[in-house]
């Protein structure tokens, strides 16, 4: 649907609610068809290098950040405790990533990319930069930049309003 029913828009009072609640839909409608194909293409193109898409979220986080715990993991990407374990067990299992006992906490453990997780990920990513590189070639400069620009605000915004520990269904945000 590409924009509110004619009783939601009656139901709204001004002329800029009407244009917000337009514009909310046809936003909420190209995100989920630009989340749609991604999905789907990162699924394809990840998985052709043994790691989920989770595992190479996960993966790339440790990448980024170091040695890190659990918890910050499962933040980081908005996943329970169990399958945050579960992630990090076969990134383990498959020599991708290593845990090592937390000198601050003793029941706890940092978690890092090996070498080989490194090295997938530059590889993934490289796979994944020289294909998005071909659908962005026919866009001008100042469009991909403001493309880039207006997705980290929406990024940023919509993880300002998100709470990792309130569960699924918590009615906010």
């Amino acid at each position: 649907m590409p924009f509110p029913a004619p009783q939601a828009l009656e139901r709204s009072g001004t002329h800029s609610d009407l244009e917000l609640e337009r514009d909310t839909a046809n936003v909420h409608e190209a995100v989920k068809a630009l989340l749609r194909v991604y999905q789907f293409r990162d699924r394809d193109r990840i998985c052709c290098h043994d790691v989920s898409v989770t595992q190479c979220h996960a993966l790339e986080h440790l990448v980024e950040e170091g040695p890190v715990s659990q918890k910050e993991i499962a933040a980081a990407l908005y996943l329970d405790k169990s399958t945050t374990s579960r992630v990090v067990a076969a990134l383990e299992r498959k020599g991708y990533a290593s845990r090592t006992p937390d000198p601050e906490d003793r029941r706890a453990h940092r978690v890092a990319a090996t070498q080989d997780g490194r090295e997938l990920v530059a590889t993934i990513e490289a796979d994944m930069l020289a294909r998005e590189s071909r659908l962005l070639a026919d866009f001008d400069s100042e469009v991909r930049q403001a493309m880039a620009t207006l997705i980290r605000k929406l990024a940023r915004a919509r993880a300002s309003s998100l709470n990792p520990e309130s569960g699924s269904c918590s009615g906010t945000g």
